[in-house]
């Protein structure tokens, strides 16, 4: 991805004026950097479909291993999703804090847009545990430095789980197939686990009309890609088939209609097993339900 440039000077009223016409025009957005996403697409429509213990469930607090939990949230635009998946996962209710919580749990939320990851930063009611950095996710050299930073503090090479929330399109669309392939080839390196929200066909020529009737240039990918169609699928077969990940199971779908796709990489199966609550029975209605979509 280019990399995002922040509003330029002229004082307060040119900096509202330009996140003014960033909310009037979305389509002016082009790597998905929605100045208020979350008043469209509400974190609880997510948080309805995973159980709150998932991540006890997948990292038993009984374990070998003392560290917190690590998450690595990729396109976490203004942090609201990452603190409510934060807050989910800890069981916490609103106003509620946990003097533990750092211990129990880390982040680590990047987005592309400087505008947003200062917005996060200053709106986060948990610094201690919440780590947002401004980061092109796609410049490797920068990936590789940041991310290895953060893990290092804990004596780690990998995330415990990675959220991907409704990025792929984004990716796909400015950095075309083989960007699409790179990305999640990237991703499932860096992860135990990993939560997909992919977008449908439907939202890439949502966001190209957009594009179109702003009079803008289209992106550079959009009518080039060979990877198209049911993306929900095409993704769960990159990671499968090309990223040694499996299909643990799909919790649903939104009010939105994207799929919430929960991978594991295959080298985690010896040292974490799935819980019994995510038997073979239970793997395999999920997915049947996904496969049916």
């Amino acid at each position: 991805m280019a990399a995002w440039t922040k509003l330029a000077g002229g004082g307060g009223e040119e900096a509202r004026a330009g996140e003014e016409r960033r909310v009037l025009e979305p389509g002016a957005a082009p790597f998905g950097n929605f100045p208020y996403y979350s008043h469209f697409y509400p974190p609880e429509q997510r948080l309805r479909l995973l159980p709150p213990e998932l991540l006890r469930r997948l990292f038993p607090p009984d374990g070998p291993e003392t560290r917190p939990i690590l998450g690595l949230d990729v396109g976490c635009n203004s942090g609201d999703l990452s603190v409510a998946l934060y807050k989910h996962f800890l069981s916490l209710h609103d106003g509620e804090t946990c003097s533990d919580a750092s211990r129990e749990l880390r982040f680590l939320c990047c987005d592309i847009d400087p505008v947003l990851v200062e917005r996060a930063e200053k709106e986060c009611p948990f610094p201690d545990a919440l780590t947002f950095i401004t980061l092109d996710f796609m410049n490797q050299r920068t990936r590789k430095v940041l991310l290895s930073s953060f893990l290092s503090q804990f004596g780690c090479l990998l995330f415990d789980i990675g959220f991907c929330m409704s990025i792929t399109m984004w990716i796909h669309l400015n950095h075309g197939d083989q960007g699409l392939w790179d990305f999640l080839a990237h991703l499932s390196s860096l992860c135990r686990y990993l939560l997909v929200e992919p977008q449908p066909w439907k939202c890439y020529r949502a966001a190209a009309r957009r594009l179109r009737k702003l009079g803008l240039h289209d992106f550079d990918h959009f009518r080039s890609l060979a990877i198209r169609g049911d993306m929900a699928k095409q993704i769960v077969q990159i990671l499968t088939q090309d990223h040694g990940m499996e299909l643990v199971c799909c919790f649903g779908n939104t009010s939105w209609d994207r799929s919430l796709l929960l991978f594991r990489a295959k080298h985690t199966i010896e040292t974490h097993p799935i819980p019994e609550s995510l038997t073979e029975e239970e793997k395999e209605r999920n997915r049947l339900r996904f496969w049916r979509q």
